[in-house]
């Protein structure tokens, strides 16, 4: 059945801000859902809070309603489109699911007469009731673990009582398993039980029996109208259940299942999705398969929406689910559709992937003083990286070198464990970087029998580490002059870096460049194309790999490169990497504009990015994507195959900005502002003397680099102080401290955790006003595209605090200084392109704190707020092709916006909440109000000084 006439007005529900258990694969199913819409003639109003995010670009949907996610927003909505036909509510995880079902428990859909589409609301209940779901399966005959639903805590403890222990606690109805809990003995199950119990909106747990070590498996669904069904993709847990999903390395295609149980677990899958009603869509759908030869299969959960594996297994096979699961949700078939890669083959026709994808959780411990590191049903990851290789091990090597954690790949770094008892203690309790430990363990000659029995991951996946471990041993026996090429062509297919080939031939990384260099080992790129080579694909969509050369019938020798190289002219724009607290979605917002600008001026774009959960890695955001690493030596191979005019960094964050100086030493051109005036603004000392040159006032500071310098200053600058690290982000490091003991307690800890750094010690002034501005700038004149006043006060980092657009009480002599300083120091910093600067006020005074020549965090909120594409003016003046004269520049903002941090501590209930210079909130939203009496804007003023702590 073709699309269907009835529906001209479509309403889509985002997810709101970013928490841990539901990131920006939520905002990458939205846009794409809303483009695919479009692509259909179908007018779309959209509501989501968060301004960090492409989705609430105002290009991507008619209306976009930058409100909270409450049923007075929808009525207030659907009051003002009265054409609204539907709703769409399965792109905005669990959010949108739970509002669209409060918002049909009030009637409020059929008062309006607005159909849901895409789901159905008595799917969404059997699913997330969690003994309405077991009675199902029971009746088609799916086996499921042995469990009993507890609404108050006495039933709880009889089911205890009857089951036995280990057990698990989940509560109904809540997302990334928040509150769900195992319980090994009768001590801890009454604090557990009350606490799950408590994080159920409908205070519902279920209790069942652990099946703790047997293997997990995801299968991602779509089925249409006519009941026909994909399986997009199978996805196995290399860790086994017990820990949840979103903090599980996880492996596409599923490298330890037999193709008899396959069947069975497919059949499976496609039967629960049958049963649970007649909706069209996509669907997730989780196994447990018991270690054994017998593998039994257990039904976990299903899932009627877009999940957050469906963002992976998107990125996986190439298949772009949640814009196929739209087309369904109005009316298409399957075998309507085209497959988006091949555009010769139908939708219907299922992926086949001939390359292996690893994807490894990024976590932020260190954000969360005292928090319990154990990874286990509750999810505590902030983001995730994929690597795509040839084998499992290439791919598990490049996701380690994405994670951006100061590590080079798996081992060979000089940065393993070496004691015996902490290695098996990580084992014991999964700890987050246990995909490292696994390797030390090996090193130590733990047998492989042991490390099994103690994390009950398969024994193929440890076998595989064996093999590389074995590699490093061989190779360590050589020198650079006389490894052989085998050996070497061996250690690259299995993704060992440069620098781990180096640390063990104990020689320079661009020694081994050089070698490979000279043997011809050179990097080739394939085509992620859902088909594995059988049909022709249309989408540049890259990874790479090693292979040896083919030699012809004519003796002709080559590799075969898949990425054709035209002669246009490129510009790379490199990516943000994994999110993490600090460096979230709002650098994926800019660098999507960045590529859409430059596309704009005319250049071939080439992103480079390995977060499978943003739009920067959709295959038609670019004109090429390269899923690789954000790691110095696949971008320097790949800047070498395509010869770009420049490379952009100053839209990634933190981790392209990183990658600035190798660029700048290597002769390739960075686009916008220069590698030298990025550096002086990093290093806290030169940036304080340009300060003082310019004879602009900053709080007074000195240099320390060891702890001994810190205390001597400590006499010239009086308590409290604020220690800084140079080049961070997010705040790493920071800390206000009142005495010499806790001075030298976090220097000497500093040092240790970072070493080498430049610390900068900053009289802090104490109950000062903070204030940041953004700004573009040309080299020649500046816009200030946005002043904001933090709600609270000077210490707490700016993206913790509430920022508000314009200020509220600056008086005009103040806003006169920010002006003035800001357009000093983006000069005096040869800037071209975005910077952010950040004030601290004290008696009228305006002082400066830091400078970042780059986009920052406030950028994607000041463009909503106001309605421009600042992003887009910036990147066109870094290209060149624009000045700051060009633009009309036309603000438009009614009253005050106000930047509201979100944070997520409920997944670390012991942690201590207080706010401090180093950031901790997830995600954002955005609230606008008309005027300073709002009671909203009233209460945030009344807490502003609640948190601060020293």
């Amino acid at each position: 059945m073709p699309k269907r006439k009835d529906l001209n007005c479509i309403l889509i529900i985002g997810s709101g801000p970013i928490i841990i258990g539901q990131a920006c694969e939520f905002d990458y199913s939205g846009s794409q859902s809303l483009r695919s819409l479009r692509e259909d003639g179908i007018e779309t109003v959209l509501i989501n809070s968060n301004p960090a995010t492409i989705m609430t670009d105002p290009s991507m949907a008619d209306h976009v309603y930058l409100k909270p996610l409450t049923t007075k927003s929808i009525i207030e909505i659907l009051q003002k489109h009265p054409n609204i036909d539907a709703v769409l509510p399965t792109m905005g995880g669990q959010t949108a699911l739970n509002l669209c079902i409060e918002a049909d428990d009030k009637g409020i859909w059929k008062d309006f007469g607005v159909e849901i589409i895409g789901v159905d609301i008595d799917a969404i209940n059997i699913t997330e009731d969690r003994e309405k779901f077991k009675k199902l399966l029971k009746t088609i005959d799916i086996p499921v673990a042995p469990a009993k639903t507890a609404t108050s805590f006495l039933k709880g403890k009889e089911i205890a009582q009857e089951f036995g222990f280990p057990l698990v606690i989940r509560p109904s109805f809540t997302l990334g398993g928040t509150g769900a809990s195992f319980v090994h003995s009768k001590e801890e199950f009454d604090e557990l039980l009350t606490r799950g119990l408590e994080a159920s909106p409908i205070h519902e747990v279920l209790i069942d029996k652990a099946l703790l070590g047997w293997k997990e498996y995801e299968l991602e669904l779509l089925r249409d109208k006519n009941d026909n069904v994909v399986i997009i993709c199978t996805i196995e847990n290399m860790d086994p259940m017990g820990i949840h999903t979103g903090d599980s390395i996880t492996v596409a295609p599923a490298m330890t299942l037999s193709d008899r149980t396959f069947q069975r677990m497919r059949d499976m899958g496609i039967k629960m999705m049958r049963s649970i009603g007649d909706f069209a869509g996509g669907c997730n759908v989780q196994f447990a398969v018991s270690p054994d030869e017998k593998e039994d299969i257990i039904a976990i959960e299903i899932n009627p929406r877009v999940s957050r594996s469906s963002a992976l297994a998107s990125k996986a096979t190439g298949y772009p689910i949640a814009k196929i699961a739209t087309k369904l949700a109005i009316g298409y078939n399957l075998d309507e559709l085209d497959n988006q890669i091949t555009k010769s083959t139908s939708a219907l026709f299922e992926p086949t992937l001939d390359y292996v994808i690893v994807k490894i959780p990024r976590w932020n411990f260190d954000k969360f003083e005292g928090s319990d590191r154990k990874l286990g049903l509750q999810m505590k990851s902030v983001g995730e990286v994929m690597g795509i290789g040839r084998s499992f091990q290439e791919a598990l090597h490049k996701a380690t070198q994405s994670l951006e954690i100061k590590r080079n790949g798996l081992g060979a770094d000089g940065k393993g464990l070496k004691d015996y008892d902490k290695i098996i203690n990580k084992l014991t309790n999964a700890s987050w970087d246990r995909v490292f430990v696994i390797y030390d363990a090996i090193q130590m000659g733990i047998p492989l029998s042991r490390i099994h029995e103690i994390t009950k991951i398969d024994m193929w996946f440890l076998k595989q580490y064996e093999e590389l471990h074995l590699l490093e041993k061989e190779i360590s026996t050589y020198t650079i002059e006389s490894l052989p090429k085998d050996l070497l062509l061996e250690a690259k297919q299995k993704g060992f870096a440069d620098r781990q080939i180096a640390h063990m031939l104990d020689c320079w990384e661009s020694e081994v460049y050089k070698k490979r260099e000279e043997l011809k080992i050179n990097r080739i790129y394939k085509l992620v194309d859902t088909c594995a080579a059988e049909f022709k694909a249309m989408t540049p969509y890259y990874y790479s790999t090693f292979e040896d050369e083919i030699e012809t019938a004519d003796g002709k020798r080559y590799s075969d490169n898949e990425s054709i190289v035209t002669d246009k002219k490129k510009i790379v724009v490199l990516g943000s990497g994994p999110n993490r607290i600090g460096q979230g979605i709002e650098f994926d917002y800019c660098c999507v504009h960045g590529v859409l600008a430059a596309a704009e001026c005319g250049y071939e774009t080439i992103m480079i990015n390995c977060n499978p959960e943003t739009v920067s890695t959709d295959f038609d955001t670019a004109n090429k994507l390269y899923f690789e690493p954000v790691f110095w030596e696949h971008i320097y191979d790949i800047i070498r195959h395509e010869k770009p005019e420049g490379v952009i960094v100053q839209l990634g964050g933190q981790t392209a900005l990183k990658l600035a100086e190798k660029l700048d030493k290597y002769g390739i051109k960075i686009i916008g502002t220069s590698f030298k005036s990025l550096d002086l603004a990093e290093d806290r000392g030169s940036f304080s003397t340009l300060l003082k040159e310019n004879n602009i006032p900053y709080p007074e500071f000195g240099v320390a680099e060891t702890a001994d310098q810190a205390l001597a200053l400590a006499d010239q600058l009086n308590f409290p102080i604020l220690v800084r690290p140079s080049y961070v982000l997010g705040g790493q490091g920071m800390k206000i401290v009142i005495n010499k003991q806790e001075l030298e307690e976090h220097v000497v800890d500093l040092l240790r955790k970072i070493p080498n750094n430049k610390l900068l010690l900053d009289h802090y002034l104490d109950g000062a006003i903070e204030a940041e501005a953004d700004a573009i700038c040309d080299g020649e004149d500046v816009y200030i595209i946005g002043i904001m006043e933090h709600i609270e006060p000077c210490g707490i980092h700016s993206g913790d605090s509430n920022a508000t657009l314009p200020p509220f009480n600056l008086g005009e002599f103040v806003l006169q200084q920010i002006k003035d300083h800001t357009k000093k120091i983006a000069l005096a910093l040869n800037t071209v392109g975005l910077i952010n600067i950040q004030f601290a006020i004290k008696d009228d005074m305006v002082y400066i704190i830091e400078a970042n020549p780059r986009a920052s965090r406030t950028v994607p909120f000041i463009a909503k707020a106001y309605g421009e594409p600042y992003v887009n003016y910036a990147t066109k003046i870094m290209l060149g092709h624009k000045k700051v004269k060009d633009f009309k520049f036309n603000p438009q903002l009614k009253g005050y916006a106000i930047k509201q941090p979100v944070f997520s501590f409920n997944k670390f209930p012991n942690v201590n909440k207080k706010l401090g210079p180093e950031m901790k909130s997830t995600g954002e939203s955005i609230l606008f109000i008309d005027s300073l009496k709002d009671d909203q804007f009233y209460e945030l003023y009344q807490r502003r000084k609640m948190y601060l702590s020293k």
